[in-house]
């Protein structure tokens, strides 16, 4: 689970430092990835706060295409851990 949340948090960085996310997407992916980090919370509960804010970022409607995508992606992994 370790290694999926490392790269759940790298591509969420890679997300977060493209110029065409608007700036509340970014402060999202920012509470999501502060969540993956955080030590002190029970998995179950990070997971349930990450899949909240990801599913938010995913209803925008301004958010581009393809980083939909990728967010979608994130939320299948994190879905099978539940």
């Amino acid at each position: 689970m370790e290694e999926d949340f490392t790269s759940i948090i790298s591509t969420l960085s890679v997300i977060k430092e493209d110029g065409s996310v608007p700036r509340n997407i970014k402060s999202k992916i920012d509470i999501a990835i502060n969540c993956l980090t955080e030590g002190n919370k029970e998995s179950s509960l990070k997971i349930d706060k990450i899949l909240q804010e990801l599913d938010d970022i995913s209803n925008d409607p301004n958010i581009p295409n393809y980083t939909r995508v990728e967010i979608l992606n994130i939320i299948g992994i994190l879905g099978g851990y539940q």
